[in-house]
């Protein structure tokens, strides 16, 4: 643990995703590289064997709600999230090649 502005955070460092900062664990998730089809229930189900999700988030453009291409799986477990990265990195989903790294926030 360090303390950065008076806030504890843990380093996690894991294959796949290089060094980062996150907020108490490493359970969240960036997946690049969506087809603008792509959406939450479609993200979810590609995700929800490796464990237990607590949230999932495609990013949409505000005025014409069309997907930005990535989205967040967030899961209840570090375990989760490490077995999801290490599975789901470069598979392809809705016909596109996906990268899967953790978050810098948690």
């Amino acid at each position: 643990m360090q303390s950065i502005n008076g806030t504890v955070r843990g380093f996690c460092k894991y294959p796949l995703a290089g060094s980062l900062w996150a907020r108490n664990s490493c359970s969240k998730l960036f997946v690049g590289g969506l087809s603008y089809d792509t959406n939450e229930t479609v993200l979810k189900n590609a995700f929800e064997r490796h464990g237990e999700i607590i949230e999932v988030r495609v990013v949409a453009r505000h005025v014409s709600e069309k997907s930005r291409g990535y989205g967040f799986v967030r899961f209840t477990s570090e375990a989760s999230a490490i077995a999801a990265l290490k599975e789901m990195h470069s598979r392809v989903l809705d016909g596109r090649n996906i990268r899967v790294e953790f978050t810098l926030k948690g």
